[in-house]
């Protein structure tokens, strides 16, 4: 669904820019564009993302299902602006004398936070780049953290405009792939009633077992250390492989990297 005004974007997206005005006729004066995300929103986090309808959501807010559609045009309009909601602003970074690794690591956990906080957003399939307010702030502030004053400028060997968005995309990839393990290692140690160090336990006896020294001998080490017996919280695994990514990129913005 277009919008009329010429914008050329959906509905829902031109009136999240404030690109188009609320319906002259139709649905009561009180509804609107955030009330019906936050109500889908509010759905989503009680009863999970496939409990979200149109008519669902227009119960809530208590107009017809089709009064809806007066400000979103479609369902998947509408899960775009939910994870754009859920998402929120990101934090200022980088923030005064903030480097760029500083600045680039707040944001990155801000954004697992808010994914961990809205793990159903992570179950809305990724139809390209989105051009929401919010996600399009997101990749601002990344940005902005690349451009700090102890990066080297790309003249000099640091990175160019392409680069930037790479690894903007990098890091973001790295954030939403812990994020989704975390939100299926949660469910799974929901459903089984027992804690996750039970569960670990569990899995290292079954490993114990099978993991033959002769036919896969650096498993055998690894695990004859006991490490698989406790469950590390997924924040560490996030917080590591955060900091060896920025690593890579530290090399790059040194100007230093190998052609």
């Amino acid at each position: 669904m277009k919008d009329d005004n010429g914008s050329g974007l959906p509905a829902g997206v031109a009136a999240a820019w404030g690109l188009r005005d609320r319906p002259s006729k139709g649905p009561k004066p009180g509804l609107s564009l955030d009330r019906i995300v936050a109500a889908a929103v509010g759905i989503a986090q009680a009863e999970g993302l496939a409990a979200v309808s149109m008519s669902k959501v227009a119960t809530e807010v208590g107009v017809t299902a089709m009064a809806l559609y007066r400000y979103v045009g479609n369902k998947d309009e509408l899960l775009a602006l939910m994870v754009d909601a859920a998402l929120g602003p990101p934090p200022e970074v980088p923030r005064p004398g903030q480097g760029w690794r500083a600045g680039l690591s707040e944001w990155a956990h801000a954004e697992n936070a808010a994914y961990r906080r809205h793990p159903w957003a992570l179950r809305v399939p990724i139809q390209g780049l989105s051009a929401l307010p919010n996600q399009f702030a997101w990749m601002d502030r990344g940005l902005r953290c690349l451009g700090a004053d102890d990066v080297v400028p790309a003249a000099d060997g640091g990175l160019d405009a392409e680069d930037q968005l790479s690894t903007i995309l990098l890091i973001s990839n790295l954030v939403r792939s812990y994020a989704v393990i975390d939100s299926d290692m949660s469910a799974a140690f929901q459903a089984t009633g027992i804690s996750p160090d039970e569960v670990m336990a569990g899995v290292a006896a079954i490993f114990s077992r099978l993991v033959d020294p002769e036919r896969f001998p650096a498993l055998s080490s690894v695990l004859a250390t006991g490490v698989l017996g406790k469950a590390d919280p997924i924040e560490k695994e996030f917080s590591f492989g955060l900091e060896r990514a920025l690593d890579g990129i530290a090399v790059l913005l040194s100007g230093s990297a190998a052609p």
